[in-house]
């Protein structure tokens, strides 16, 4: 009996329960993440921090969550994934809870440190129930609407958090978004069947391919290399965009909701039609050009801002670009490694995602500076920064689109079609449906 089967009989729950309470996972925990960063100058005024650590605020939950991510890889795989994800968003849920009672720059720190390590883990985990309990046919669908958590937190979730800071105080949003974390993790226990079918003699745990053997792949290196680029280049910038906007450039606070939330409707449009222009054109081609129009929206946005541009449409562009580079990059990362492997490779990814992220943050740290007049001085070197990181990016799709594409034309030719052609995904599976 497959495992998704075996799991899944153990109590009576229907695959369309399973995504939605993993994708209710996935949305506090992107949530508890994405929402900081625009409520930095809040929490930075509320407790006398300078805006220039928000930087260092954002970065230290990624710098976590990929050590966790990083250790979790060796462990988590000897417990029953539902008691292990009931353990990882209890520990968020309390160090989100933690923020919210911050009296300084070292407890907000420390709490995020802590929000990074069970929330880091606990995205793995969402996403390893969901290849345990939903069948192959049905799975990229599954994953598809559970990774769709993304775009609802950016549209919803950070708008409503910013209005409930305005409403309450810069607290609120981190006690709010603790209570519906302990709700979510009370409905997983209670409808989640027992996921343990990895335990099993021959089960995922046992086929475990190691780290070392892994990373001695250069498509691997190059991959990582890759996704360091994509997210640096990044979050160098992301982390101070809500203090550049209100301390910079004036924009009101009350109105900030607003560009997050046509932010996030670009992003989630993006997502969803950059997949088909991929396949068409590739990766290398669609990603250029979403780097190209990320490289000229931070010029202008961050280097030399006219005062003409309403702010919301150049945040729009900036969205658009970060999803059509993403879209492209994430697509061919999926290429690179053998099903075999998927699962470790895409636990590294993780890891290497948050830790470029937060090293990208920290920097943005060191090279701004609170400046007497209330701006955040040193924005337009943070943003030479991230166009120059960014210049590698298209170079490294086309040498490792070039790999993966050999790689599978040698495979086509070695394998007869009738052995060793999967059957084409339906549209329903298609992650970019």
């Amino acid at each position: 009996m497959p495992e998704s089967s075996e799991s899944a009989s153990s109590r009576s729950v229907s695959e369309r329960a399973v995504v939605l309470l993993i994708g209710a996972v996935q949305f506090v925990n992107i949530l508890d993440f994405v929402m900081v960063m625009p409520l930095g100058p809040d929490f930075a005024k509320g407790l006398g921090i300078e805006s220039s650590h928000i930087g260092t605020i954002g970065g230290s939950y990624t710098a976590a969550a990929s050590v966790a991510g990083l250790l979790g890889g060796y462990f988590l795989d000897r417990f029953d994934r539902r008691k292990a994800l009931a353990v990882c968003m209890l520990g968020l849920v309390a160090a989100t809870a933690a923020g919210g009672l911050a009296l300084g720059l070292s407890t907000l720190l420390l709490a995020r440190v802590c929000a990074g390590l069970f929330g880091g883990p606990a995205t793995a985990l969402s996403l390893s129930i969901i290849a345990d309990l939903i069948p192959v046919e049905r799975r990229g669908r599954a994953l598809g609407a559970v990774m769709a958590s993304f775009s609802v937190a950016s549209v919803l979730g950070v708008p409503l958090a910013l209005k409930v800071a305005e409403l309450g105080t810069w607290r609120t949003p981190f006690f709010v978004v603790a209570a519906l974390g302990l709700v979510v993790v009370v409905a997983a226990l209670w409808l989640l069947p027992p996921v343990r079918g990895h335990l099993k003699p021959g089960g995922s745990a046992s086929r475990a391919v190691g780290v070392g053997e892994l990373l001695t792949r250069t498509d691997v290196q190059l991959s990582y290399l890759m996704t360091a680029l994509v997210m640096m280049s990044g979050f160098i910038v992301i982390p101070n965009i809500s203090a550049y906007l209100q301390q910079n450039l004036g924009y009101p606070r009350d109105h900030l909701w607003i560009i997050y939330f046509a932010g996030g409707i670009v992003s989630f449009i993006t997502l969803r039609l950059t997949g088909p222009l991929v396949d068409r054109f590739g990766s290398f081609r669609v990603g250029t050009v979403g780097v190209v129009l990320a490289a000229l929206s931070t010029y202008v946005g961050f280097v030399h801002y006219p005062a003409w541009l309403p702010i919301p449409a150049l945040f729009m562009v900036f969205m658009l670009a970060m999803g059509v580079r993403n879209v492209a990059y994430n697509t061919l990362t999926s290429r690179v490694p053998d099903n075999p492997v998927r699962a470790r490779f895409m636990s590294l990814q993780s890891a290497t995602q948050h830790m470029a992220s937060a090293l990208g943050a920290f920097l943005s740290s060191r090279l701004l500076v609170d400046l007497p007049d209330g701006t955040l001085g040193g924005m337009d070197t943070i943003a030479w920064v991230s166009i120059a990181l960014s210049v590698g990016i298209p170079v490294m799709l086309w040498v490792v689109e070039g790999r993966v594409r050999s790689r599978e034309q040698a495979r086509a030719l070695a394998v007869p079609p009738a052995q060793g052609m999967a059957a084409p995904l339906s549209p329903q599976a298609n992650p970019h449906a």
